[in-house]
């Protein structure tokens, strides 16, 4: 599972660094402040979760079930929340008016969360 869950750190770090790219130097120039911010922070949530995994992917401080859960917490995170702010912030461009699905944005917060407190739960469990 290690190798798994840091090559997901690998391909989402990569995904991040590639879209920050396209964002600073290419977006900037068709979008408003208001959309190329929604986009930045879909960019800075991925990257961090990115950071996250490759921290549980390299620990021995956690059960491979709890990296197992937090890693598939992660990546539907990733694709709800900042998948999500990026066709948000594309909208105009898109072929069809994805507002109306901007309600899974908070549903991926909310497994950000849920990958945080579970290695919370996790660590403190195995410690005592």
């Amino acid at each position: 599972m290690d190798r798994k869950i840091i090559k997901a750190a690998a391909i989402l770090g990569f995904i991040a660094i590639a879209f920050g790219a396209f964002g600073a130097h290419t977006l900037k120039k068709f979008v408003g402040i208001s959309e190329l911010n929604t986009f930045e922070t879909g960019v800075r949530y991925q990257m961090y979760h990115s950071l996250f995994l490759l921290f549980i992917g390299t620990t021995n401080k956690i059960s491979e079930a709890t990296k197992k859960s937090i890693y598939y917490f992660v990546w539907s995170g990733v694709i709800l929340f900042s998948g999500s702010l990026y066709f948000l912030a594309l909208n105009d461009f898109l072929p069809f008016n994805f507002k109306p699905f901007g309600f899974v944005t908070p549903i991926g917060g909310l497994l950000f969360l849920t990958a945080w407190f579970w290695l919370f739960i996790n660590y403190c469990r195995k410690n005592n």
